[in-house]
């Protein structure tokens, strides 16, 4: 359930910080005083998009941060998804000036998708013209599966249904087309074997581009390594004999004096790393073959790997790639040049279709049969006596992503009168309390703790309202529900009460929230009933809704 609210800077709001209570709780208040605004706080915290229009005049940023208790389902999607999970969840989210937005649960970055995501255990809200929603097609079927636990089957369904229609769409392409796959397939085996048959590989290729450049360059090495070993020990002008002179010059000298010793102790080691140099560039040149055969070969290698290579507008080391590309496309051509295989194929696949969509119907067929006698007893509780609600599952000729039937609510608000679609019934009143109706039974069918209805009551009153309190009352026994309502005959059936109200000074508007005791929940609902003029007569009326 939702514990906690906190506010800042949202729409009218300055600084707002809620507790909540369990079962049925009514916020009340005169029209504009931001009601609604705590359910489109709430909304955000549970992953709605937002912009700058949200923030309060004068404010830098909005922030909400909700707090709910924390299911064991819950618990194992917080894990699963690296939060933190000890018992609690909270959702954060802050928008700033320019309409960016940052989310968190419990204290981590999270996405709007993971809110959304969270949101599904935590609470369901139900707008004032949610009904409306329920016009459309695809909202009937969504609601459908939902109330039969079938969206997981709904999402299979419409995959299969997808991986049958490219399929489908391949063996129709590859009838038209049968020529010119015909003639991209012999292209295509012709680039494959150019490509194999280049045997390209990149570790190879580069061991072949450093030998060429020894290779290419062997007489200027051997000129190169000849003519250091001449300057170092082959003349005698060479370094070696030089160093030779001046070592035999200094070493009798040391006797003498000691300061001779440092430099021709550096000398010897000179000595000693020019003769290294010698013997390395003996072996260098020993090893060092001009292997002009060699030489051509790798010309002609790297000549036909960069042919090929700038034939295809490719660099030497895509090639693999490209021949990877190749022979996929390639595989893809064999397989629509065999017609049966490619219909086998899209059979398969149909046939998988077909199976989890009849499994998907019967799932339906069974839950309209349940909703259906569940809105049309919700019906005869709101005044709607003899009328009857039912779920028309139209077959279609040929399935779709949705399935293989449309939904279709049908409904008669009167005794004797036809079914027809509830996107045809005429009257305000009606569709509101059908809409009510299937809200309250869809609610009761899901999993989340709190339920969260805003100004749902619009277009009823008097004692279709009392019975609305009455069946969100017994609501609230099992869930935690909050309800946005102008009517009295609701709001005295809550466990609990919260009278919203617009402050104003300072130049500013804000929106304040004060919990009711007995005094003043009398007092409230006098409000509601009687307007501006409060009389002892509608207080002893409040009273009595209130049962005090």
């Amino acid at each position: 359930m939702l514990r906690r609210l906190f506010i800042r800077d949202f729409v009218i709001v300055d600084r707002l910080e809620l507790e909540f209570e369990a079962g049925f709780g009514a916020l009340t208040g005169e029209t504009g005083a931001g009601k609604s605004i705590l359910v489109d706080a709430l909304s955000l915290a549970l992953g709605e998009r937002a912009d700058a229009s949200v923030l309060r005049p004068g404010g830098d940023k909005a922030e909400i941060a909700a707090e709910f208790e924390a299911s064991s389902e819950l618990a194992a999607w917080l894990r699963d998804n690296d939060f933190d999970a000890d018992g609690a969840c909270l959702l954060r989210r802050v928008i700033d000036a320019g309409g960016r937005s940052r989310a968190a649960i419990n204290g981590s970055p999270a996405t709007l998708t993971q809110l959304r995501q969270a949101a599904d255990f935590l609470a369901d809200i139900h707008g004032q013209h949610a009904y409306h929603a329920l016009l459309r097609a695809d909202a009937q079927r969504q609601l459908l599966d939902v109330q039969g636990g079938a969206q997981a089957l709904a999402t299979a369904t419409a995959a299969k249904f997808r991986a049958w229609r490219v399929l489908r769409e391949a063996r129709e392409r590859a009838e038209r087309d049968v020529s010119a796959a015909a003639q991209e397939r012999e292209m295509l085996d012709w680039q494959v074997r150019e490509l194999r048959g280049l045997a390209f590989d990149a570790a190879g290729w580069q061991e072949d581009n450093q030998e060429h450049r020894r290779l290419a360059h062997a007489a200027g090495l051997l000129e190169g390594a000849g003519a250091a070993l001449a300057v170092l020990d082959d003349s005698e002008a060479a370094a070696t004999a030089q160093l030779d002179h001046a070592l035999s010059a200094l070493r009798p000298l040391m006797d003498y004096d000691e300061a001779l010793k440092e430099p021709t102790d550096l000398l010897e080691g000179a000595r000693i790393q020019l003769d290294e140099a010698v013997h390395a560039l003996l072996r260098y040149r020993e090893r060092l073959d001009l292997e002009p055969e060699r030489l051509v070969a790798l010309e002609a290698r790297i000549e036909a790997v960069t042919a090929v290579a700038r034939k295809h507008r490719v660099a030497p080391d895509e090639l693999p790639d490209l021949l990877a590309r190749f022979e996929a496309r390639l595989a893809d051509l064999d397989l629509a040049a065999d017609p049966a295989a490619l219909a086998a194929k899209e059979e398969d696949a149909r046939g998988a279709y077909l199976e989890a969509a009849r499994e998907l119907s019967a799932r339906r067929r069974r839950t309209a049969e349940d909703l259906a006698q569940a809105v049309t007893d919700g019906m005869q509780q709101l005044a709607m006596a003899g009328g009857r609600f039912e779920v028309a599952l139209e077959p279609l000729a040929e399935g779709t992503a949705a399935g293989l039937e449309d939904v279709v609510f049908l409904v008669t608000a009167n005794p004797g009168q036809p079914l027809r679609p509830l996107v045809k019934v005429a009257s305000g009143g009606e569709l509101s309390r059908i809409g009510l109706a299937i809200q309250v039974i869809a609610s009761c069918a899901g999993q989340a703790p709190t339920l969260i209805f805003d100004e749902v009551d619009v277009g009823i009153g008097g004692r279709v309202a009392e019975i609305v309190g009455r069946m969100l009352k017994q609501l609230g026994v099992q869930r935690q529900v909050l309800c946005v309502t102008h009517l009295p005959q609701v709001a005295a059936q809550a466990d609990w009460q919260w009278s919203i109200a617009k402050d104003s000074g300072d130049g500013q508007t804000v929106s304040r929230v004060r919990t009711l005791d007995r005094d003043a929940r009398v007092e409230e609902v006098a409000r509601m009933l009687g307007g501006v003029k409060i009389t002892d007569t509608t207080r002893r009326h409040a009273r009595e809704m209130l049962g005090y």
